[in-house]
This record gives structure tokens, sequence and C-alpha cells, in this order.
């Protein structure tokens, strides 16, 4: 099954995928920064919005938030948990947006998900183009080599009368740009098993390539990758979080 069917197929349980990642810790730390590093502007767009969770918390949190994403039943479902934003197909390599915004995210490392360092690139500029001036972006990042191949996320929900385990990794072969994150998911019913495994390609970069592509447009700040403090990153964890304000 190819990655694109895969992640069509399963949109129905990308929830319970995510079952495990505190939606509102992540939206308030970004606030947070985006009040330290931003203007006083509301305008917000969340890139790879997913089935909108991030976009629910901005909303709340009284931002005019929007999304876009590849995956249209994706999309179908932020519509149903936010019926107040505007969500769109587009590709975040190559967007545009009708008026600049203050505000621009990308959570849960789906910046890597670009793919190549040309569409890293062109997506970096897409967003530069589509900030306010003194706009901010913030994203998480992993570093290419303090990826451990062997480390597995893994959490079980009971849904519907199924128990589903997830379980995700990243691969890096130790060069290149190309990693992946390898996804694996079962399905149990009445002692009935079901599985599936993809892997999705992803952009590997280095921190120092990443600040080095982000520069040319933003002043880049770099913080550990804790949604509970703000804390500088140490230069030795695989993790951060970046803030980038347009210049």
């Amino acid at each position: 099954m190819s990655t694109n069917a895969l992640y069509t197929d399963l949109s129905g349980y990308y929830d319970l995928m995510c079952a495990d990642i505190d939606y509102q810790a992540q939206s308030n730390s970004v606030r947070r920064l985006h009040q330290i590093f931003g203007s006083t502007g509301k305008d917000h767009l969340d890139l790879a919005c997913g089935t909108g969770p991030h976009v629910r918390h901005f909303i709340d949190f009284g931002y005019n938030s929007s999304g876009l994403d590849i995956n249209q039943p994706m999309l179908d479902m932020a519509r149903l948990r936010c019926p107040e934003a505007q969500f769109t197909l587009q590709d975040m390599c190559a967007f545009k947006v009708d008026e600049p915004v203050d505000l621009i995210t990308c959570f849960l490392y789906s910046i890597h998900y670009s793919g190549a360092i040309d569409r890293l690139k062109a997506c970096i500029a897409s967003v530069h183009k589509a900030l306010k001036v003194d706009g901010v972006f913030c994203f998480n990042a992993v570093d290419k080599h303090k990826i451990d191949n062997n480390s597995f996320a893994r959490h079980i929900v009971e849904h519907d009368g199924s128990q589903f385990t997830f379980s995700s990794g990243w691969n890096y072969c130790g060069h290149g740009d190309k990693q992946s994150l390898r996804l694996s998911i079962e399905k149990t019913t009445l002692d009935v098993k079901q599985s599936w495994e993809d892997e999705h390609p992803m952009v590997a970069v280095d921190f120092a390539e990443l600040q080095e592509l982000l520069q040319p447009y933003f002043e880049v700040h770099v913080f550990e990758h804790d949604y509970e403090k703000i804390v500088p990153w140490d230069k030795v964890s695989g993790n951060g979080i970046f803030v980038c304000v347009k210049i």
C-alpha cells in the first residue's frame, strides 16, 4: 500500500493514532513564543493541519486561524471540528494565502514531510512570502544525526470494540538527505487481528543545515523540545522547536 493510500484510508483513525499527544500544551507553548517574538496580530495558519486539533486551540485562544493539508478526508474532519475556520487543500511546499498572516505553525515534525531539500527550501520561501513583516514561523524538527533507528514510540487505544496499537519511529541510513517515519498499526477485534505497516519518506537535515536554510529569510531561535517551559536548545539534544521571525 502506498504512503498516500495508507494516510487516506486510515484518516478515520488519525485522532486515535495521535491520542497521546497533548495538543493543548503544544498550542499554548507556541502561543507564548508568538507573544514573545511576534506582534500582537492574531492571523494564524497551520501547515499540515490534519484534522485540525491545533487550529481548534488557537481559535479558542482568540486567533483567526486557518489550516492547509494535502489530504481531503483530513480537511473534512477539520471542518467539523472547527466550522469557523477556513481550510484549503494545498501543498505546504507551494502554498499561497489571500492576505499575509502573523503566525504560521507546523506541528508534529510535519516540516519533514517536505521530502527533499529543494522542497524544504520551497516550503521556507512560501512561508516567508505568506508572513507579515515580523511574522513568526514556528515548527519542530529532528536532527538526522541524533536519530536512533531502534527507538519507537508506542501506545494502545480502545475504540468502538477494538484495540489499536500504534507505533512509530524514525529511520536514517546515516548519510544523505532522506530519512523515513516507520509506522505500524495493529487492530484487534474479538481476537481477529489486522495490521498495517508503512514507511513515510521524509527530508533529513541536521540543525546546522536547517538554520542555514532559514537564515536568509528569518532571525532564527532554537529551543529545547519542551512544551512546558521555554529553554534554549543545548546543542546536544536531537529534537528542537524552531522560532523564526521574518526579516
